[in-house]
């Protein structure tokens, strides 16, 4: 009798996803209230308290919210960034949603659109002075714990 061949096993395959974003984000939780400008169904008119923005750069966010917004709904967001006392008024465009618990949790990935070029550079000042504060951190606290004791 021959040997048996065994069949291969097969390669577990690797989705590979392609980044779409323009620029790294800064993760960074800060409170926001959007209103809806494009007309839609079931969707509530007026001022919306959406929670926070879970990420930002000067091209999007990610939101975090309790009510679902249509994908291409336009918004008008306004927030002010943690160590900022500037209100930030930009456009939004919802490109993607997701629900986290049914009716009570969402996430929505906004496109900043015609956001003025005061905000943006703000924006970008901002992202860039915290990533520069968060790079410094290791070194701290490793100056420190390495510090000698007295």
């Amino acid at each position: 009798m021959g040997k048996e061949v065994l069949p291969e096993r097969r390669k577990k395959e690797r989705v590979v996803f392609q980044e779409r974003r323009k620029e790294e984000r800064l993760k960074e939780y800060n409170e926001i209230t959007i209103s809806v400008i494009s007309p839609g169904k079931n969707i509530p008119k007026g001022k919306i308290i959406y929670n926070l923005i879970e990420d930002i750069s000067v091209h999007g966010a990610k939101i975090r919210g309790n009510i679902l917004l249509p994908v291409d709904t336009l918004l008008q967001i306004d927030f002010t960034l943690e160590t900022l006392q500037k209100r930030i008024t930009a456009i939004g465009k919802v490109k993607w949603i997701k629900v986290i618990i049914k009716d009570k949790l969402c996430h929505a990935g906004v496109e900043l659109v015609d956001t003025p070029s005061e905000a943006a550079q703000i924006i970008k000042d901002y992202i860039q002075q915290r990533r520069k504060k968060k790079s410094n951190l290791p070194f701290l606290i490793q100056a420190k714990i390495n510090e000698p004791k007295s």
